[in-house]
C-alpha cells in the first residue's frame, strides 16, 4: 500500500469570502505559497500554559456576599450561554456552507459578529487559563484559520481516525450528525469485500449549548501486521483504507506537534502524505478549538485523509484543556471524547498519559501528560515508574517519550514552563535510558544533544522540540543565544515542518526534520542515533550543522 496521499478537503475561510481577495483565498485553499513571496513567519495570539486547579476558593465567610456572588454568576452564566450558543451556531452553519439569515449582507454582518465573539472568547479563555508574566512572549497578530466543510448526509461518517490498541487491534473512531447511526465497522482485505463486521458504541458530549454528533468507537481485530485493510463505517458513506504497522523493525514514525488548521497545516499534511510511513505521533495541541467546539469537527475532517489511513497516537497540550471553572466545565471534555487512546491497555487510569509497543515490542513509546498531576506521589508519576520498570531493554532496544511542554528550550516563548515536570520526572527517564524525548508547545524546531540535569550526558535522552506543525498562532521566532542551555542546543530554526524517526534496526535510527519549503518538504536537519540499550553508549553524530536564527 503506497503512502496515504493527502487530498485536502474543501476549505471554507473563517471570514466571509467576500472580504478576502482572490489571491488570499487561493493561498488558503491550496496550502501552498509562491517561492518569491512566501511568508515564513506567521503569527497569532498567545495562549500560555494551562494550570488546572480546583477553582479559586476565596474562602470568604460572609454568607450574604457569597449568595450575591452566586446570583451574579448565575445570571452571567445564562447570558453568556445564550450569546455563546447563537455564535457557535453561526460558526457551525458557516462551516457547513449554509446561510444563517437568508441574505448575503445579513450573513456578512452575522459572520463578522460571530468572528468577533470568537476572538473575544479566545481572549477570555486565555485569562481563565493562565496568569501572564510581564515579560511573557507576545505573538504578533493572528493568521487566518480555514474550516473544512461537511456537506454529506447526517448518517455519513466523518472525522474518521484510527489508533492502535494492543499488538494486533485498531480502534476506528468517527462522528455522525445522526446520533442514531449504527456503530459498526465492516472490513476486509479486498475493496468492497467485507468479510468481518464488528460493533462498538457511541457517545455524545455537551459544551455550553453545543452538543456533539455521535462519536463512534469500534475496535477491530485481530489484524495481521503490515497488511492493508479496506473498511466502511456505519454501513454508509465512503470506503477507507488502512495499513497496519509492521511487527518488526524497520519502522518509520512521523512526529508533528501543534498542528491546528491553517493553510500551513494543510501544507504540512501534504508533505507528510508525500512519503510513506507507519505511524504518526503528536505531542499535543491538535485542533486549537479553544472552547469553540465546531472547530473540533472541522479539524477532524481536515486530518481524515491521513488519520484514517495510518494510526495517529496523540497526547494532550494546553489547547486541549478547555476548562472554564466559572461556568462549570471540567478540562479535556472534548479531547477525551474525540481522541480516545489505549490507556487501559498500558495500565493507565487516564486518557492523558499511556504507552504502547511498536514494531513487535522493539520500541516502546510513552505519552506523558504535561497538564495533569505529575509530581512524585501523583498517579501519573506512579504509573510512569511501573511502566518504565516493565520495559526489558534486551527485548526493547528503543524507548521514546512524548510530552507537550519542553523540558529544555532556548526559545523566548514558554520559558521554564516544563521545568516543574522536568524536576519531577527527569531522573526516571534517565535511569530508564530513554533514547529521545519529543515535545511541542514552542512553535519552532530545536534539537539538543543528549542531556541530563542541564548537562551534556551521553547516557541521557536527546531532546527535540517540534511544535511547528502549522498552528494559527504562528512561529516563535526568537531564540536566546546566551541562554544557559544554548551550548546544548545543536540545531534550531523557526520554520513550519514535520519530523521522521526511522528506526532501522536494534542499534541504529535516523531522525530527519523536513521544513515546509514551498511545495517541497526540505530535509533541513538529520542525525543518526545509537540506542542506549546497546553496550556502547555513545552520543549521536549529526549529519548536518545548524544555522541559528
Amino acid at each position: 500500500m503506497p503512502a496515504p496521499a493527502y487530498l485536502s478537503p474543501p476549505f471554507l475561510p473563517l471570514h466571509h469570502p467576500a472580504t478576502a481577495s482572490t489571491s488570499t483565498s487561493a493561498h488558503l485553499l491550496s496550502g501552498s505559497r509562491n517561492r518569491h513571496s512566501r511568508r515564513r513567519h506567521m503569527s497569532g495570539p498567545v495562549l500560555l500554559k494551562a494550570k488546572v486547579g480546583d477553582g479559586d476558593g476565596d474562602g470568604g465567610d460572609d454568607l450574604l456576599l457569597a449568595s450575591r456572588r452566586h446570583a451574579v454568576l448565575g445570571v452571567a452564566r445564562v447570558l453568556f450561554a445564550a450569546a455563546n450558543e447563537r455564535c457557535l451556531r453561526c460558526v457551525n452553519q458557516a462551516a457547513l456552507g449554509r446561510s444563517v439569515t437568508g441574505t448575503f449582507y445579513g450573513d456578512l454582518l452575522v459572520g463578522a459578529m460571530a468572528h468577533s465573539w470568537r476572538l473575544l472568547m479566545q481572549g477570555l479563555t486565555s485569562l481563565v487559563f493562565l496568569c501572564a508574566r510581564a515579560d511573557e512572549y507576545v505573538r504578533p497578530p493572528p493568521s487566518p484559520l480555514v474550516l473544512t466543510a461537511h456537506d454529506k448526509p447526517a448518517a455519513h461518517p466523518q472525522q474518521v481516525h484510527i489508533s492502535t490498541v494492543g499488538s494486533n487491534s485498531m480502534r476506528i473512531s468517527w462522528v455522525t450528525d445522526d446520533r442514531n447511526a449504527p456503530s459498526v465497522v465492516e472490513y476486509g482485505k479486498s475493496r468492497g469485500n467485507y468479510t468481518v463486521s464488528t460493533t462498538g458504541n457511541h457517545a455524545t458530549y455537551r459544551y455550553f449549548f453545543y452538543k456533539s454528533g455521535a462519536i463512534h468507537l469500534v475496535t477491530i481485530g485481530p489484524l495481521a501486521a503490515s497488511t492493508t485493510y479496506h473498511y466502511r463505517c456505519g454501513k454508509a458513506g465512503d470506503e477507507f483504507t488502512l495499513r497496519t504497522p509492521p511487527a518488526s523493525l524497520p519502522i518509520e514514525l512521523v512526529v508533528i506537534g501543534d498542528l491546528g488548521q491553517t493553510g500551513w497545516t494543510a501544507s504540512t499534511l501534504s508533505h507528510i502524505g508525500g512519503a510513506d510511513y507507519d505511524m504518526l505521533l503528536l505531542p499535543g495541541d491538535l485542533s486549537y478549538a479553544d472552547t469553540q467546539q465546531p472547530l473540533w469537527d472541522s479539524f477532524g475532517r481536515l486530518v481524515q485523509p491521513l488519520a484514517s489511513a495510518r494510526p495517529w497516537m496523540v497526547t494532550e497540550g494546553n489547547h486541549e484543556v478547555e476548562a472554564l471553572p466559572v461556568v462549570g466545565f471540567a478540562p479535556f471534555v472534548a479531547y477525551n471524547a474525540r481522541w480516545r487512546m489505549p490507556h487501559e491497555e498500558s495500565g493507565s487510569a487516564s486518557n492523558l498519559y499511556y504507552s504502547l509497543d511498536v514494531a513487535g515490542g522493539a520500541a516502546h513509546v510513552v505519552m506523558l501528560g504535561s497538564y495533569t498531576e505529575f509530581e512524585q506521589g501523583s498517579e501519573q508519576y506512579a504509573w510512569l515508574e511501573r511502566d518504565l520498570a516493565g520495559v526489558d531493554r534486551r527485548k526493547t532496544p528503543w524507548l521514546l517519550v512524548l510530552l507537550h511542554a519542553p523540558w529544555y528550550n532556548t526559545n523566548q516563548a514558554h520559558q521554564g514552563e516544563g521545568e516543574a515536570m522536568r524536576a519531577a520526572m527527569e531522573r526516571l527517564l534517565y535511569e530508564a535510558r530513554v533514547d529521545v524525548v519529543f515535545s511541542g508547545h514552542v512553535h519552532a524546531y530545536e534539537r539538543f544533544t543528549r542531556i541530563y540535569d542541564n548537562e551534556a550526558d551521553s547516557r541521557g535522552p536527546m531532546y527535540i522540540t517540534i511544535g511547528d506543525g502549522g498552528n494559527r498562532e504562528g512561529l516563535a521566532l526568537k531564540f536566546h543565544k546566551d541562554h544557559r542551555s544554548a551550548h546544548l542546543s545543536v540545531f534550531r530554526e523557526a520554520s513550519f515542518g514535520h519530523g521522521r524517526l526511522r528506526i532501522v534496526n536494534e542499534t541504529s535510527a535516523v531522525w530527519t526534520w523536513h521544513r515546509n519549503d514551498d511545495e517541497y518538504a526540505t530535509v533541513r536537519d538529520e542525525v543518526w542515533l545509537e540506542s542506549l540499550a546497546t553496550p556502547k553508549l555513545s552520543t549521536a553524530t549529526a549529519g548536518r550543522q545548524d544555522d541559528e536564527l
